[in-house]
């Protein structure tokens, strides 16, 4: 039993990071968004970041849904790829 304890406590310390990830989705309210283009450059900015995994972009509803790997990017990092495109964003509540 005590053998067992030790096998899994050690492989939960050489695991790789992935391994605790999860998929996570954020709706950003993105600004500037001014004519029917201004989504595709959004979507472009931030499929570019690692870990993204989808994106959906409204220019009617002025979001962003994106949905991400939690162990390769942050929130953070989403608004950063959107407001240095030139379209602030921030996470809507």
């Amino acid at each position: 039993m005590r053998l067992a304890l030790l096998v899994v406590a050690a492989l939960a310390v050489v695991a790789p990071r992935g391994a605790f990830a999860a998929e996570r989705s954020v709706t950003l309210a993105v600004k500037n968004m001014d004519c029917a283009a201004c989504p595709y450059t959004v979507r472009a900015s931030l499929q570019k970041v690692a870990g993204v995994k989808q994106v959906t972009v409204s220019y009617k509803d002025k979001t962003a849904v994106i949905t991400y790997d939690d162990a390769r990017t942050d929130v953070e990092a989403l608004v950063a790829a959107t407001t240095n495109a030139g379209y602030p964003s921030a996470p809507k509540s």
